[in-house]
């Protein structure tokens, strides 16, 4: 009978985390299909670093559409990160204390504040320099596919959104006791190889310039993790 109780307090767990998925998922659906109706604006900003959608190309007849959708999906991701936030927390928020439940409850508009502010400085700070470095390579002429540049694009604003969740992510951790500013700190040599390993697999360049521009982020997000940790 034990065991019988044990599966199905199982299976409920699962179905709760199910029911938070496909809400994140409609979420996630709805706020993609608002994004189609500004993508095209979007499609425009991103190309300025490349001198404008002028100076893209496509060669196949789905590429034009298939763009326009990753765009799309981008931006509903980043609308939808507050619900997605949200259905995560209240699936873990049932383990909590009512203490520990009020202090991570900042953590919904902080989530959706840092992805934002990750893919902005994507934008401003790293992918100028890359697309310069990329298209004056040996001094010939570039000519790039559209979907090649949307992709390499995105790529760096995704995961640079994501890894500015870090120190959110931190002060959660420390709030619930599973990790300290203490340990993190002594950490330090780790985290800078660590971060070099990030930035040369998420750099889109092999320069150390690009590579540096990135680490330097990485640590200093680091730094505030460790700095969140100790005030949690």
């Amino acid at each position: 009978m034990n065991n019988n109780t044990q599966e199905m307090t199982f299976l409920d767990h699962f179905e709760e985390l199910r029911g938070r998925l496909l809400k994140s998922l409609i979420a996630l659906a709805i706020t993609t299909i608002i994004s189609f109706s500004f993508a095209q604006y979007l499609l425009r900003f991103i190309a300025i670093p490349i001198g404008g959608l002028s100076h893209l190309q496509s060669i196949e007849v789905t590429e034009n559409i298939s763009v326009y959708m990753r765009v799309s999906l981008l931006a509903g991701l980043v609308l939808a990160m507050p619900v997605i936030v949200y259905q995560l927390l209240r699936f873990v928020l049932p383990g909590l204390t009512s203490k520990e439940k009020r202090w991570v409850g900042f953590a919904v508009p902080s989530a959706t504040i840092l992805f934002a502010g990750g893919v902005l400085f994507a934008y401003f700070i790293m992918i100028p320099p890359a697309i310069q470095f990329l298209t004056t390579f040996l001094e010939v002429q570039t000519a790039p596919r559209l979907s090649n540049y949307i992709s390499f694009v995105l790529n760096i604003m995704f995961w640079l959104g994501i890894f500015f969740e870090a120190p959110l992510l931190v002060f959660i951790l420390a709030k619930l006791h599973l990790i300290t500013g203490k340990a993190l700190l002594k950490q330090w040599r780790i985290a800078i190889v660590v971060t070099a390993i990030i930035a040369a697999i998420v750099t889109p360049t092999v320069d150390p310039v690009n590579m540096g521009i990135m680490m330097l982020p990485l640590f200093v997000l680091y730094l505030l993790s460790v700095l969140l940790a100790f005030l949690a």
